[in-house]
């Protein structure tokens, strides 16, 4: 069973970075893992996803603020996005992609407000 959570601050400051982590349960080697998230009244918007070979790849309209790093060790891995601004509020989702099917996280709030 794989499962994965995220974790967090749910108050981000606006200029600030925010920086979440999902921790990953389960899965096999072969796997692409991904951020994405939902702001109020909106759809799921696909922010990056980082392979198994350690390749990343972002949603251009977020690239230049977005980055996406993993500990393998502790089967972790993180979005950061800098410069945040209230339109970035939104519920952050990690997802593991596998052979077979995807997993997602439960979602965890965040808020930009000063």
């Amino acid at each position: 069973q794989v499962q994965l959570q995220e974790s967090g601050p749910g108050l981000v400051k606006p200029s600030q970075t925010l920086s979440l982590t999902c921790t990953v349960t389960g899965g096999s080697s072969k796997y692409a893992w991904s951020w994405i998230r939902q702001a109020p009244g909106k759809g799921l918007e696909w922010m990056g996803v980082i392979i198994d070979d350690g390749r990343t790849y972002y949603s251009p309209s977020l690239e230049s603020r977005t980055s996406i790093s993993r500990d393998t060790s502790k089967r972790q891995f993180s979005l950061h996005l800098s410069s945040v601004t209230p339109e970035d509020t939104a519920v952050y989702y990690c997802r593991g992609s596998y052979p077979m099917y995807d997993y997602w996280g439960q979602g965890t709030q965040v808020t930009v407000s000063s």
